[in-house]
């Protein structure tokens, strides 16, 4: 009996990562769509995420000038590498689109070398459509001034919903 206790043990603790990788069904209002290639899924082959999925994600606030900010504004909300773990993804580059269908790709080396967020937050209150909300994607500019680029402005979506893993 308990080397089959322990064949039961073994099994379950091979299982449990597994179990752990999975993305709840979001409950709330959908903010984010991450679609291609993505391993963890939640809704058909891609993975929904509402306010609370989102907060429960690795979070990080960064304060930041920005061409879009009168000053120095404290940016937070989940790390942009936490989302695309959280989703599985296995792509070299995301295409990030917004409510009004603008859309850049990035590097995903950007979110591997940078603190880039999807920022749900400024200054404290949340970003709302009319704010560059639900969310916006910010670079650390102020620690990373070299970031302060046309080419780097432009993959600073706001008012993102969707990412596509290319």
């Amino acid at each position: 009996m308990s080397r089959y206790l322990g064949f039961i043990v073994v099994a379950m603790a091979v299982m449990l990562p597994v179990q752990a990788l999975a993305l709840n069904a979001p409950e709330g209002r959908v903010l984010l769509v991450v679609s291609g290639k993505v391993e963890h899924t939640n809704v058909g082959d891609e993975a929904h995420f509402d306010k609370a999925m989102l907060e429960a994600l690795a979070q990080h606030e960064t304060a930041s000038r920005t061409p879009w900010y009168d000053g120095v504004v404290r940016f937070s909300g989940p790390l942009g590498r936490a989302v695309l773990d959280a989703a599985g993804a296995n792509g070299e580059h995301v295409r990030v689109s917004a409510l009004n269908d603008y859309a850049a790709t990035i590097p995903v080396s950007d979110f591997e070398a940078y603190d880039v967020i999807l920022a749900m937050q400024a200054d404290g209150k949340t970003l709302r459509i009319r704010d560059h909300g639900p969310l916006f994607v910010i670079y650390p500019f102020d620690t990373h001034p070299e970031l302060l680029n046309e080419e780097i402005l432009v993959r600073s979506v706001w008012q993102v919903n969707r990412i596509n893993v290319e």
